[in-house]
């Protein structure tokens, strides 16, 4: 008998459910480049490819297909499922897992307009992304311009989830499926956003945000408030505007 059964659930299935993970070593077809160091009681599956001076930690498992970029650096008890890019000088803390697909690391989207042509910005920061930090699949995380694109430790992103340029995700944050956060924002610590919620660049959140499903976020919100509908407002605002929309004639 317990007061949380869902985690009860979760801890009886982390324990006795979960399938082995796979045999350690280091399969033949995969590729290291010079200077590469790797810790002890890791699982690097077929055709990965790790590029120079990148260093793995101790009991990593990379599945098939992966990429792991120059300068690199993965910490210790990390998973990465097939087809996973992490691209060069970015960095994972201990116990990141992150699903099938997805990309760290390709350059922010920035670009310079002069007399009608769109002239290339280069993305020379990298991503960090600290501990306990499980991406979905196909989460895409931007590089900095300049610095450093973060996620803090203990965040949850969904399936398909867009992170761009200079974002700072803050800890324990959940933020659900198509969701798209543009450059240079700040979320605190403990924000909620719903799915295929958006947000603008350069806007600060604040801690324990909620936002709902499908918001517009537009303008900077204070820590504490839940906010919904686009533009997004107060969810109380957005509720009663929702009833009242379908009272008119």
């Amino acid at each position: 008998i317990t007061p949380h059964p869902l985690l009860a659930m979760a801890t009886l299935a982390q324990n006795f459910f979960l399938p082995p993970l796979p045999q350690r070593g280091i399969h033949p077809t995969a590729v290291t480049g010079q200077d590469v160091r790797i810790g002890p009681n890791v699982s690097i599956g077929p055709l990965v490819t790790i590029g120079d001076r990148a260093e793995v930690g101790s009991g990593v498992t990379i599945y098939a297909g992966v990429h792991i970029g120059e300068d690199t650096v993965i910490g210790d008890d990390c998973i990465l499922y097939p087809h996973v890019s992490l691209l060069s000088n970015c960095t994972l803390g201990h116990r990141v897992i992150l699903q099938s697909g997805t990309v760290i690391g390709s350059d922010g989207f920035g670009y310079a307009q002069d007399e009608g042509r769109h002239h290339k910005i280069p993305q020379l920061g990298n991503v960090i992304i600290e501990d306990d930090v499980e991406l979905g699949a196909n989460v895409t995380v931007d590089r900095a311009t300049f610095g450093s694109t973060i996620i803090k430790q203990g965040t949850k992103i969904d399936n398909q989830v867009q992170i761009a340029h200079n974002v700072v995700v803050g800890e324990h944050c959940v933020v659900v499926a198509q969701v798209g956060i543009a450059g240079s924002t700040r979320l605190g610590h403990h924000v909620m956003i719903g799915g295929q919620a958006g947000i603008v660049d350069h806007l600060t959140i604040g801690n324990q945000v909620r936002i709902a499903s499908g918001a517009g976020v537009t303008n900077h919100v204070q820590s504490g408030q839940t906010v919904g509908g686009r533009p997004a407002v107060d969810h109380v605002i957005w509720r009663k505007a929702q009833v009242l929309q379908y009272q008119l004639h």
